[in-house]
């Protein structure tokens, strides 16, 4: 036993020191890679604090407030057109209990006149614009948006007709591909290689386990966006469990494991992008920001506009 660890101790005290070493100096390991955009302000369903989620008016209201990035949800019509709704089932949008994919593009129903803002319990959105868009009509709108096209489930057609109108529209290095589940992700990267990937929650679990055995200087990274729920807000405005306790366990939890400086540092420094989601409150940018996030989405963009311009480059640097 003396002997192993007469070896093993100088072993793990000199991988450890390596570790650290080329964490904090990526670029001796990894060619840097520049970013195409930045996301400091990402509107969350296109800003559905302020107006109806997903549509027009919201977007259009988001783009006033210079949001770097919109972000979406489709679903695909029986028709083959995609849309832009978080739900696939129309219920709690428009009162109608049939799913996106039973109806054809007109025969859509309008949104209700006010939703709740998912991510601010209480709060309801109004607008006079209660159309649901197609993902093409939010292409020919803004072309050089950059967006966030989120996939839910194993929809192949869906995913094939999105690749086809991001290459259609020349849009390959500015559209996301987003999606929670890995399987999902795999046949989107197989749709459209060329778009930029997000991580999914198995690969977000891998780069914080990869981070804590010192292996993550070593490994390669192919997405270019962590989007990460900010742990302050479980349990206020973000609701994972039906179990309050579990609620805050997951909170201590997830905040001592994500909110390193040094992991959010290098995941910069290697070209990763780190955004935390879905934040409405100004003490809630301050947490995201402080330890060196990229940006912050959120349902309130003017709120979000107004904090960035309030605190300029302090908000990116402290």
């Amino acid at each position: 036993m003396s002997l192993l660890l007469y070896y093993a101790l100088p072993a793990l005290g000199s991988y450890a020191m390596l570790s650290i070493f080329f964490l904090r100096r990526p670029h001796l390991l990894h060619t840097p890679r520049a970013p195409t955009f930045r996301i400091r302000l990402g509107a969350h369903r296109g800003g559905s604090g302020e107006l109806l989620e997903n549509t027009m008016e919201a977007m259009e209201n988001s783009m006033a407030q210079r949001s770097d990035l919109l972000e979406l949800d489709c679903q695909l019509t029986r028709d083959r057109v995609v849309v832009v709704s978080h739900d696939e089932n129309l219920c709690r949008q428009s009162g109608l209990n049939r799913d996106v994919g039973s109806l054809d593009f007109e025969d859509l129903p309008l949104y209700k006149e006010k939703l709740e803002v998912y991510f601010s319990p209480g709060h309801f959105a109004h607008g006079s614009d209660r159309r649901m868009v197609r993902l093409e009509d939010l292409f020919q709108r803004f072309p050089r948006t950059p967006m966030s096209v989120e996939i839910k489930g194993k929809n192949k057609e869906l995913i094939r007709e999105i690749a086809g109108l991001v290459r259609r529209y020349d849009r390959n290095e500015i559209t996301i591909w987003a999606s929670e589940k890995s399987s999902v992700m795999k046949k989107c990267k197989a749709a459209n290689p060329e778009m930029p990937l997000s991580f999914t929650i198995s690969r977000g679990f891998w780069v914080l386990l990869s981070y804590y055995l010192g292996l993550l200087p070593f490994i390669p990274i192919p997405e270019k966006f962590f989007f990460c729920f900010l742990p302050n807000i479980i349990n206020r405005t973000y609701f994972p469990f039906s179990c309050s306790c579990l609620n805050q366990l997951l909170a201590v939890v997830s905040k001592w494991l994500i909110m390193r400086k040094s992991l959010i540092r290098h995941l910069e420094e290697r070209g990763v992008q780190v955004v935390f989601w879905c934040l409405n409150e100004e003490s809630d940018f301050e947490a995201a920001f402080s330890v060196g996030a990229t940006g912050v989405m959120t349902d309130y963009p003017t709120a979000l506009r107004h904090y960035l311009d309030n605190h300029g480059p302090a908000a990116r640097t402290s």
